[in-house]
């Protein structure tokens, strides 16, 4: 079997020996090399030959949108993969458009690490659920401004959810729209983050006056 050659970038070498042990207990890959990022990593990619290359976000010293960029141009074949913690929204749509073809949040579970390796490696672009919402997200916020669409067209809201926006509209605090729905104030709040991460706001405020200047929930 061929393995899956990996180069590892991460600063941080507790994280970069316990992910290249976890990637080497694996059949199908290997970790060909692990490096904090200092090294030349284009020479190291030029003696290594990765198929993929597992980058952190925050590299210490070192700009890694910028090297993402650089090695899936200078390397065309090759699959690179972001690690990151909490990134945010604009820092992933960057490392995409860069030619990332993938992205792993840290916390992520082993088995969801290692299928997005081997889903990348065999030519998929990966990324968590939740990033696939911001990004969703950034590609609507863009098409508002630039009046492609409504909003009410664009996105993809639930019955429930487009309750909660109109009820929110209507100045009601969670407790209250639990109230009326007659649902747990859990529920309204878990309603109320997936609303602002599929438009990317911020706040209930922010809700309000899209719903207003969209019609959101008519």
């Amino acid at each position: 079997m061929n393995r899956i050659r990996i180069l590892l970038i991460e600063d941080n070498r507790l994280l970069r020996e316990g992910i290249a042990a976890m990637i080497n207990e694996q059949a199908d890959m290997k970790v060909v090399s692990a490096s904090n990022g200092n090294e030349d990593i284009f020479q190291k990619t030029r003696t290594t030959r990765p198929r993929v290359v597992l980058i952190d976000l925050g590299l210490q010293g070192q700009h890694s949108l910028r090297i993402a960029g650089s090695l899936a141009k200078e390397f065309p074949e090759l699959k690179v993969i972001g690690m990151g913690l909490i990134p945010s929204q604009s820092d992933i749509v960057e490392f995409v458009e860069a030619g990332a073809s993938g992205f792993i949040l840290k916390d992520a579970t082993i088995d969801d690490f290692l299928t997005t390796i081997r889903s990348v490696a065999q030519g998929e672009k990966v990324l968590p659920p939740i990033l696939t919402h911001s990004l969703f997200s950034h590609v609507v916020e863009h098409a508002i401004k630039k009046g492609k669409d409504s909003l009410n067209k664009t996105v993809q809201m639930t019955t429930r959810e487009r309750e909660v926006i109109a009820l929110i509209t209507e100045g009601l605090s969670n407790k209250g729209i639990a109230s009326r729905l007659s649902i747990s104030s859990y529920t309204v709040k878990s309603h109320v983050h997936n609303i602002l991460e599929k438009l990317a706001l911020q706040s209930r405020l922010q809700i309000a006056k899209q719903s207003h200047d969209n019609a959101l929930n008519r």
